[in-house]
């Protein structure tokens, strides 16, 4: 009877995790504005993954805090970010820009409550076209 208790549980909790990545991340990350920013680097599909990528990493990590902006930082600053691909194995790095404000102080306490961060940056990596992969964030 515990076991089938606890198979049901499992496969609610799976459901549930399904459910809430169809709906679109978490709700801290659903009202984020974004930039149309023009690259000669990377395509617009490039740039949209990348974003999902933080999206995702930011619904699921950062739930203290909501995103309110998340946009392509610009080919200048992708190229100067390069050595990050080498430092990841990788074949290209990307930059993002964002603001977002930190709604409850985080486990880590390295974020201030109430406080607005603006110009954080994230650095994802990809080789072969692949999927990005988030390697850093904070500010250059």
């Amino acid at each position: 009877m515990k076991k089938a208790i606890c198979i049901m549980l499992c496969i609610l909790l799976g459901g549930a995790l399904i459910v809430c990545a169809a709906v679109g991340f978490g709700s801290n990350v659903r009202n984020a504005e974004t930039r149309d920013v023009p690259s000669e680097l990377y395509t617009q599909e490039d740039i949209d993954s990348a974003i999902k990528a933080i999206k995702r990493e930011f619904a699921f990590g950062w739930r203290n805090c909501e995103l309110l902006e998340i946009y392509y930082a610009g080919d200048e600053m992708t190229s100067a970010c390069q050595e990050w691909a080498e430092r990841y194995g990788a074949d290209e790095a990307i930059v993002l820009m964002s603001s977002f404000k930190v709604n409850k102080r985080d486990s880590a306490a390295t974020l201030n409550e109430g406080a607005t961060y603006r110009q954080w940056n994230w650095i994802l990596v990809r080789s072969d076209g692949g999927k990005w992969k988030h390697v850093d964030h904070g500010f250059i």
